[in-house]
């Protein structure tokens, strides 16, 4: 029978982090409601113009002429992102870094796309887009009149020079964005079918419903039609924007939220109320057993003797619990999911 070879746990986890902290998703808060990207999957270059009802707040962006402006699907990458930033913060990790090391198979697989070559390809321009795309704005300026930042600074494809195969890639977060995730209050936790939604408005709808009825109570949150256009930067025209929620409203479909309609007070347009169902945005947890040590489930080793056999799982799961009790801030948040990871990468190392 095959047993662990000695190459350490660090050298085997360090490429597999996304499985040993199995994050739960989180966007960043200011992000959610204002319009910050294109809601549509066809390529924008007309600007977004907002202004909040109050006069205070102020968004611009712009988009580059030949890659377009960066879509809401495209900022699936930086919740990923978030995800692990804030994660980090949450272990206690110092010197948390702007730039981000990770494995596109990785992050494809956190935000629920295929991984194929197409898939590689796609996730490309949407990094040229996040890197193209500009925002001004005065939120969060503080004593300056305005930030203006690009959503990355910058990515790059890490490749072996012997092997030519894929050591990975780095993702450099503009400071706005990093500072934003960072702050008391940034982020806000996320349901994961947020990344099964298709349509860019109903995308758009649950950030705002996750951002303001999410902490709403029982009543939930209503906003006017009109105010949601607005703050929504879609294109086109109003009707037809009303027209589209109308419909995502009769389905009632977001993860996690009701919508509703309402006749509004003091105008002839109705409100949408969103209120929150009894769902629960943290439900991963570590699984413990009584003497403090996390055991391994039946239906872990059945997972794992069908898809690494051969392995003596109960030596791996010694390796695996020494590496990670000797920091506190290894542990993770899935521990099921965590080492079934640190199999699956030990398997692909050492299989004959």
């Amino acid at each position: 029978m095959p047993k662990p070879s000695n190459s350490s746990p660090d050298q085997q986890l360090n490429i597999f982090l996304p499985y040993i902290a199995d994050i739960p998703m989180r966007d960043q808060r200011e992000v959610m409601e204002r319009p910050f990207f294109s809601l549509a999957k066809k390529k924008r270059i007309k600007p977004i113009e907002y202004t909040s009802p109050d006069g205070k707040l102020w968004v611009h962006v712009s988009a580059n002429s030949d890659y377009g402006m960066a879509t809401i699907w495209d900022a699936d990458i930086l919740i990923y992102c978030a995800s692990v930033i804030a994660d980090m913060a949450r272990r206690g990790i110092n010197d948390i870094p702007r730039t981000l090391k990770l494995m596109p198979y990785d992050l494809l697989r956190a935000i629920g796309r295929p991984t194929t070559g197409r898939a590689y390809e796609l996730l490309g321009q949407s990094l040229d887009r996040l890197v193209a795309t500009t925002v001004k704005t005065n939120i969060r300026a503080e004593n300056r009149r305005e930030a203006t930042f690009s959503w990355l600074d910058g990515w790059t494809q890490l490749v072996d020079e012997k092997t030519e195969r894929s050591r990975g890639m780095t993702i450099e977060i503009s400071n706005w964005f990093y500072e934003g995730v960072l702050m008391s209050g940034g982020v806000l936790a996320i349901d994961r079918s947020y990344f099964n939604i298709t349509g860019g408005r109903e995308r758009w709808l649950y950030k705002v419903a996750r951002k303001h009825a999410g902490g709403a109570g029982a009543s939930g949150f209503a906003i006017s039609m009109p105010t949601l256009f607005t703050k929504s930067g879609a294109e086109g025209e109003y009707r037809r924007f009303k027209f589209e929620l109308l419909k995502i409203i009769s389905r009632n479909e977001l993860p996690g939220f009701d919508l509703s309609l309402e006749a509004g007070s003091t105008s002839p347009e109705p409100l949408i109320r969103m209120t929150r169902r009894n769902v629960s945005f943290d439900s991963l947890a570590p699984t413990q057993s009584h003497n403090g040590q996390h055991a391994i489930t039946t239906k872990t080793r059945e997972m794992l003797a069908r898809e690494c056999p051969g392995w003596d799982l109960d030596v791996l799961h010694a390796s695996f619990e020494s590496w990670i009790s000797a920091e506190q801030e290894r542990t993770p948040v899935n521990y099921q999911a965590a080492f079934i990871g640190f199999v699956q990468q030990h398997h692909a190392r050492n299989k004959p």
